[in-house]
């Protein structure tokens, strides 16, 4: 092991010990791991060795690199990788290793402000509601989930750790924890969502309860809890199903959510604590999205919005003419 090598695994430790997230442990290790065998194949074994001119040189490396499909880098991937050695040398400055911090100065890609791909209007949601088989044990619990993510725009790892006990029916709400940032909230449940809960709760979970102490409240077949690649590949499936020329998973129902919810007239400060968005900017592009206000706004000022009655007589005139 390299020094380099030490002192990130010494770095993740660190981590661990101020009780950060599995997911953002599992993140950082990835990075700091390519990052690692870059700097050994330079002959770059310690991390005194490492200078801005140098992780400049790897920002490049990341900015040409291609994944085995072709695809270069996502901006968010290098600037996940970037961030993480930000973090890295500033921690290694601050234990006194080493003497500057070499990232300090390391700007970061600017990434593009991208509006979400697809969201469902009101009337395709239900569409993909009725994909599911309520009739089947399995059907129902997919319905279940379905209104749930609908009704609260909660991630699908968050659905995974939901507890039966998370489920408040006399307040219609519904209890998040661990969400990102390991930030537990509590969110409101609509009646509706409530619904299909209590029919799964009361007619399927029981038939998929195999250990007694099992909490989890959506179950497979095996009685186990369900994960989030299984959920999400589930959803994909209806929403494919209902052929809307749509495609997604949960985050679609998630975009949707907040979405309709400001197209509604909620404040987009209600729809970032929904949504556990720790900065009001995340939540203020479904803004952007949310288009049928600023329709109706433009329909009511702007003075070449509609056509005129005229123009509409003159056009039908015209038409009736060519076809005689």
């Amino acid at each position: 092991m390299t020094g380099l090598q030490r002192d990130a695994a010494d770095f993740l430790d660190a981590l661990r010990t101020r009780n950060y997230a599995k997911a953002t442990i599992t993140g950082r290790e990835f990075a700091l791991r390519h990052f690692a065998v870059w700097c050994e194949e330079r002959s770059l074994l310690r991390s005194q060795d490492i200078t801005r001119p140098i992780l400049e040189r790897y920002q490049h490396h990341l900015f040409v690199r291609r994944k085995a499909n072709g695809q270069p880098l996502s901006w968010t991937s290098q600037s996940g990788q970037l961030v993480t050695l930000r973090l890295f040398f500033r921690w290694l400055m601050r234990s006194g290793r080493i003497e500057a911090n070499p990232a300090s100065e390391l700007e970061l890609p600017r990434q593009p402000q991208r509006l979400p791909r697809d969201v469902l209007t009101a009337d395709e949601v239900e569409q993909v509601l009725a994909q599911a088989n309520v009739l089947q044990p399995l059907g129902l619990r997919d319905r279940a989930i379905m209104e749930v993510l609908y009704s609260t725009g909660m991630r699908r790892t968050e659905v995974t750790r939901l507890v039966v006990w998370d489920v408040d029916a006399s307040r219609q709400t519904l209890f998040i924890r661990e969400g990102k940032g390991r930030k537990d909230r509590v969110v409101p449940l609509g009646e509706r969502a409530l619904f299909w809960l209590d029919r799964y709760r009361s007619e399927v979970r029981p038939l998929l309860l195999w250990e007694r102490g099992e909490e989890h409240l959506f179950l497979s077949m095996r009685g186990e809890p369900l994960d989030a690649d299984s959920i999400g590949s589930t959803i994909a499936a209806y929403i494919e199903k209902a052929q809307l020329g749509k495609r997604g998973g949960c985050h679609l129902f998630r975009h949707t959510c907040a979405t309709l919810m400001l197209e509604g007239g909620a404040d987009v400060r209600y729809v970032q604590e929904m949504l556990g968005h720790a900065k009001l900017e995340t939540t203020a592009i479904y803004t952007r999205v949310a288009i049928s206000k600023l329709r109706q706004v433009h329909a009511a000022t702007h003075p070449g919005a509609r056509l005129p009655a005229t123009a509409t007589a003159e056009t039908a005139t015209a038409t009736t003419a060519e076809t005689a």
